[in-house]
This record gives C-alpha cells, structure tokens and sequence, in this order.
C-alpha cells in the first residue's frame, strides 16, 4: 500500500464584509419646492411675520429647503379654521362619509409611495429601506384602518355614545416625521375631530406633502391645518384656549412642561415620550434570529425610534457567544447614503443630536465601560456614526439610564429570570421591551412583570395599526393605535 501522505488542505478564508456597488435611490422623479408656507384652512399661506428657517439633507449637510415659522399669530388662525371646519362641516358629515376622505389620504399616500419614502430619508436621514419598507406603508395602513372605524365608532365603545372631543393640537417628532402624523391626525379624523399638527422643525418636509395629499383629496378646508416651526409654535399649540385636546411625542422633558401647562385645564392628553427598552436574551433563545433581533431594534433604525433596543441583558452562559456575534454583524453593517438601497444605517438626523450621542458615549467611556465600535468607514460629509455596543457598564451608568437616540447598545449580564426582571425595571422609563427564549411559559412570566407598555417575544420592533401604543412611567401616558387610539379622541357620555 502506498505510504504517501496527503496534502494538507489550507484554512477557508471568509469575508466578512461585502463590497456591493452603489445602488442609489434616484431623486428626479420627486416634486419638492423651494419654499414651503403653512398650511392653513385648505390652502398654503405665508407666515404673518414672513419668516422662514432652512431644512437640512443631514447626509450632505446641503439646503433641501426654506420653510415657514409660525408664530402665535399664525396658530391662532390655524386653530380658528379648524374651530370653523368642526363647528359647521366636518362633525356635521355623516361618519361614512368622513371614511370615504380619509380613505382617499391613504390611497393617495399609496401611488406617491415612492416620492413621500425619499423626502423622508433626504429629509431625516433614514436609510431609504426602512422609509420605503417600513415607514410610508405603515403610514398609509393608519389612514386605512381608522377609515374604517369612522362609522363603527359605537361598535368600538358600546353603550357609551362617543362624541369628538373638537379641535386637536398634534406635536409630532423627527424619528418618525410622516408615521407619527399618521398615528395623530387618521384617528382624529375617524372620531370627527379637526386637526392643527406641528411637525419636527428638522423633518417638516413629509408634513408639506402630505398636506399637499390632503388639498389633494378634497378634505374640507380647515379639517387639517399644518402649521411649522420650533418649541415657540409648539407652546403656542399647548397653550391656546381653542385646543381641547393635545397629543405629543417627543422628549419625556417637554412632555412634563406640556402637562403642566395641563394642568387645571379641561383638554385631554396623550403623551407618548421617552424610552430605554430593554432586550433580554436566556440562554434557551435561538441566538442567531436574537442577534439579528438586537440588531434590527437599535442599529437599522439608528437607533432613533423611542423603542430603540439600547439596553441588552444576556444571560452569562451565553454572553460571550451573544458579544462574539453581536461584533460579527456589526462589521458587516454598512453606514452611508441613506438613499443607497445597500445602507443599513443612514444619517443621525441633525449635528445638535450627533452631538449629543457623542456626547454620551465620551461619559460611558469616562465611567469605564468598555466601548467596541464598528470598523466600518462612514462619509467625510454628513452627520453619520459608527454603530457602537457598551459592556462592562453599571446599573447607574449614564449610558445604561438616559436614552442616547443614536445607534449605541449597552450590554449587562443576569444569571436568573428575577435579576433580569429587577435590572430592566430599574429605569424612569417604561416604554417598551423584548424576550428572547425557546420557552412560552418564561414569556408569559417575564414579560407580565416588565413594567413596559410594550413587549415583543422573539422579535422587536413590529407595528400594526390595529395594536396600541404607549408606555407607563416616565414613558408618557394614553395610547395610540387600535381601539385604544379611538377612544383618546372621544368624549364618552
């Protein structure tokens, strides 16, 4: 028998990152203008003291476009033309055909699907996949589903004779520019209130266009009023006395002005605020879909949605497997132009919130957590950062207790199911949160004791027009979305 040995066979070598050729969204087939009005009474109007302020592309720092400062002067008349709308069309309509308009928004919403995903990501930065994929169809389905509702409104609160509360005043934030107006202003409508919406100064420009939509499909003049600008015009919303309710999401510091500005008051609120959510992986979990899970909850989005996944608690058995992973993927994860179909995180949305998110990583790193951020290259140009994981951090540290809004996770251990629960508990918030385990009965146990207006087992961030929203603590009060939405816009005798 032949004595001759085989060669050894060599090592197998993988990349761990693709190089993919760009694959850019185009631009030319949008329409945006060069300046933008209020949106007053059914027509565009010129703020009465003529000011405007610019909307920044945050990913090339470029002028997109002038839009309009509303002043009091200018909420005023938005809040008189919906008091005018109320009082003589829109509560007098019959409810089914309050639907048919609405309806309408969203079957418009639909055939300028395209256009409305790409001014949200020139907009805001999000990369073009999750406005196209995410954002703008969801959108659409709010309209779609509380058109529905508009003439079953008895069947939703049986026995309770539901009444529309008025007028609403709607402050809607930056992560979610046309979502959040969707979630505001389709279940205002349905109930038969008429709206005054101010959007994020630094994402107004999905706003416009859906204003735009609105004159489009023949809603009455005054039945939505679209009025832009910063804190001053927003306060001005809060504080007129035309308003009889008020529905916010932003930061859990305005959230607390606005209820004192409430307090005393006769309007009805709803505030959806701040979140640190937690994600909690058990040794049991099917860890590759947990690792992409975690991914998907903090990083594709930026971690920009006030759900964000930013705090992660790995049982200590499989920590070190769960990091290993969690580095893996990050490196394959492609920072960049958000109108490239191949990016996987976009641009943070304004310079002041890159600031801060740097901010807060230096303090996590002068508390001594040990920071790992992505090697991946991110554009000389634009407000872009690198996805980051925290580990060896405390319960006290700031990075573990303050939402950051940007796309940093910190990472901490338990050994049992009554740890994991006390350390996700320990914070002001109580938004949302997620389980990952192979076994139903711990998601039942674990997620009826997180104090968490929201839970996810086995997968995160998922959103439906039929489920509510909202949290507990400092997290906000009321809910969004489903029946629940419905009732928030309704005096119920």
């Amino acid at each position: 028998m032949s004595s001759k040995k085989s060669a050894a066979k060599p090592a197998l070598k993988f990349n761990t990152k693709w190089q993919y050729s760009a694959a850019p969204e185009t631009a030319d087939h949008i329409q945006l203008n060069d300046k933008y009005d209020l949106f007053i009474n059914g027509k565009f109007t010129a703020p009465s003291s003529g000011k405007y302020f610019d909307t920044i592309n945050p990913a090339t720092e470029k002028k997109i476009a002038s839009v309009a400062e509303a002043n009091q002067s200018d909420v005023d008349r938005a809040v008189k033309a919906a008091r005018s709308a109320y009082n003589n069309v829109w509560s007098k309509m019959p409810a089914k055909e309050r639907g048919k308009y609405i309806y309408r928004i969203a079957r418009i919403m639909q055939e300028r699907a395209r256009e409305l995903s790409v001014i949200e990501s020139m907009d805001g930065g999000k990369a073009i996949r999750e406005s196209r994929d995410v954002d703008v169809p969801l959108a659409a389905a709010h309209f779609f589903y509380y058109a529905g509702w508009a003439d079953k409104l008895d069947y939703a609160m049986p026995g309770a004779k539901p009444q529309p509360l008025g007028v609403a005043g709607q402050i809607i934030p930056w992560n979610f520019p046309l979502l959040m107006a969707a979630w505001k202003i389709a279940p205002a409508l349905a109930c038969g209130n008429t709206v005054v919406l101010k959007p994020a100064e630094t994402t107004p420009l999905t706003a416009m266009k859906l204003a735009e939509i609105i004159r489009d499909a023949d809603l009455p003049p005054g039945v939505v009023n679209i009025v832009t600008g910063a804190g001053t015009t927003g306060a001005a919303i809060v504080n007129h006395p035309g308003i009889d309710k008020i529905a916010f999401t932003g930061s859990t510091d305005v959230g607390k002005i606005i209820q004192r500005a409430l307090a005393g008051t006769e309007k009805k609120y709803t505030l959806e605020l701040g979140g640190k959510a937690a994600n909690i992986i058990f040794e049991d979990a099917a860890i590759d879909q947990a690792v992409e899970g975690i991914i998907n909850g903090i990083f594709f989005n930026q971690g920009h949605v006030c759900c964000a996944g930013s705090r992660l608690f790995v049982q200590e058995g499989v920590a070190d497997v769960v990091i290993r992973k969690l580095k893996d993927r990050m490196e394959t994860l492609i920072v960049g132009d958000p109108l490239d179909k191949n990016t996987d995180i976009g641009a943070i949305n304004s310079k002041e919130q890159l600031n801060k998110i740097k901010a807060l990583v230096k303090i996590g790193v002068n508390e001594g957590g040990n920071c790992y951020q992505s090697s991946c290259e991110i554009p000389n140009k634009g407000f872009f950062f690198r996805p980051t994981i925290f580990t060896g951090v405390a319960q006290s540290s700031k990075i573990v207790q303050e939402e950051i809004f940007g796309p940093v996770l910190a990472i901490q251990t338990f050994r049992t199911v009554e740890e994991a629960i006390e350390k996700a508990n320990n914070t002001p918030y109580g938004l949302s949160g997620g389980v990952w385990t192979d076994k139903g009965s711990k998601v039942f146990k674990v997620t009826s004791k997180i104090k968490a207006g929201v839970m996810w087992a086995n997968t995160y961030n998922k959103f439906d027009p039929t489920s509510p929203f909202g949290g507990f603590k400092e997290s906000g009060m009321g809910r969004e979305g489903g029946l629940h939405g419905l009732g928030a816009y309704l005096k119920l005798n």
